[in-house]
């Protein structure tokens, strides 16, 4: 009598390369969109139409105030979409925090000014702001987890860059359509170029915000036909999902939340000085009360749209390096280059333009190099339990420390130094020196699997846990 066929066994469903990569791509690209059109109408418009003041510099400050604001409520919003996420799944928390996000950035392209509603205008939008943070908090580390938990072998760090890949494409998107507008509404003749135009400022803005919900359907449509990663899979079919993530990574990954977080420090900063503060500093007028370098708004963007394009070649560079090198090997050459990058400004800004063309691609390149690895490097911190929110709260956490109070801190040092951005600089090289030593007290993770982080009782080194494993 014929052996029965054998029964092959069900297959669990596999992500395509193409889906992963777009879905972490589209929604961390909308991320940073709705970031830098929040930071341009912050320095072009909000400080006049939400903070009226007859200082225009604590215009300005408020202005950055509300800005920071979303960073604090980052953390929260980690942790309560760390905790949907390491319990019900990187797939539905991603919508859920795609569509949270989406409806506040639209919502504030609808809200009356200060002129029109008084305070209610700016409670509203400090409101709003805060919506975003909350959804932000949950964005990232989901995204750099759909990336990572589906990337093949040794390939993770570059896997990990395209999540990354939505700042430098969020930007050019974010201030390119900003440009387009300022291009249709310029300025009254006669009238200071370095201000928007009355039809800007009255209507133009809202259309980016606006715009943004275009972007948000096509991210959910994407996100929508994703399956769970196999590493979360199959943690979940062995009974290994927390009850209470939170309490889990604080109490058996607390050393790992810590270094995360100061890891990301130097990243942060960076990043919010050469978009935020830059584009205040570059547009300020040199015989200001707090002098700048008085270019018009179009031409500085177009100067800082060209440093981005140095930005996303490297966030892609650097992935083959720290799948090659290593994470912590990188980002220590890259963290000490910021260091003498932050002492280098005013010499830099000292020669002309082209100077400051070649300060804004040196930041920008750094700007890569160090953000690509971190969405593998926090993501491998932690066992796939919890991973989504102990590298949440790190990437997060990191956020208050570098950029809630970056652009506030910046502009207090600006004003110290007379006109000058040395005090900046400097303010930059020290953040870097506590991520260097974060990194120097860290260990590589290139070689830890995220199956054996899975595995891993909390607390337990993965490759501890690997080694008795294979010996039972």
């Amino acid at each position: 009598m014929p052996a029965p066929a054998s029964v092959p066994a069900p297959q669990t469903p596999v992500n395509p390369r193409s889906r992963v990569l777009v879905a972490s791509l589209m929604g961390t690209t909308i991320e940073f969109y709705d970031f830098y059109i929040y930071a341009t109408a912050a320095v072009l418009v909000f400080p006049k139409l939400f903070f009226p003041s007859s200082d225009p510099t604590t215009a300005l400050l408020s202005s950055f105030a509300v800005f920071g604001a979303a960073m604090v409520a980052r953390p929260i919003g980690a942790v309560f979409f760390g905790h949907l996420g390491d319990r019900l799944g990187r797939k539905k928390t991603l919508v859920v925090s795609l569509l949270t996000m989406g409806i506040a950035t639209f919502l504030i392209g609808a809200l009356p000014t200060y002129a029109q509603a008084g305070w209610v205008a700016t409670a509203l939008l400090v409101l709003m702001r805060l919506a975003q943070g909350f959804a932000l908090g949950g964005e990232w580390s989901g995204a750099a987890l759909v990336a990572t938990e589906n990337a093949p072998r040794g390939k993770r760090a570059l896997w990990g860059t395209f999540p990354q890949l939505g700042a430098p494409l969020g930007f050019i998107i974010g201030n390119g359509l900003f440009l387009i507008i300022g291009a249709l509404l310029p300025s009254e003749s006669g009238a200071d170029p370095t201000q928007p135009s009355e039809a800007f400022a009255n209507w133009g803005w809202r259309i980016p915000f606006l715009f943004s919900a275009v972007m948000v359907a096509i991210g959910l449509w994407v996100r929508s036909r994703l399956v769970e990663s196999t590493v979360f899979t199959r943690t979940r079919e062995a009974g290994k999902v927390r009850k209470l993530p939170l309490a889990t990574v604080v109490q058996g990954h607390w050393k790992q939340l810590v270094l995360g977080t100061f890891i990301m420090l130097a990243t942060y900063v960076l990043f919010y000085l050469m978009t935020t503060f830059s584009l205040s500093y570059g547009r300020a007028a040199k015989d200001a009360d707090v002098a700048g370098l008085g270019y018009s708004y179009t031409t500085f963007v177009l100067m800082m749209i060209f440093g981005v394009l140095f930005f996303a070649v490297f966030t892609l560079v650097s992935g083959p390096l720290a799948d090659r090198y290593g994470r912590r090997a990188t980002l220590v050459w890259i963290t000490v280059a910021i260091v003498v990058f932050g002492l280098l400004w005013v010499p830099l800004i000292d020669m002309g333009t082209l100077g400051v063309v070649l300060w804004l691609v040196l930041g920008f390149t750094l700007m890569g190099m160090t953000f690509g690895p971190m969405g593998a490097l926090l993501p491998e911190l932690f066992p796939t339990s919890v991973r989504y929110t102990g590298s949440g709260i790190s990437y997060n956490v990191s956020s208050i420390l570098g950029a809630a109070v970056a652009p506030f801190i910046a502009v207090a040092l600006w004003e110290a130094g007379d006109g000058s951005p040395w005090l900046v600089g400097v303010y930059l090289s020290a953040m870097a020196v506590l991520t260097l030593a974060a990194l120097l007290l860290s260990k590589e993770t290139k070689d830890v699997s995220l199956e054996e982080q899975g595995s891993a009782p909390a607390g337990e080194d993965p490759r501890t846990a690997a080694a008795t494993s294979s010996v039972s």
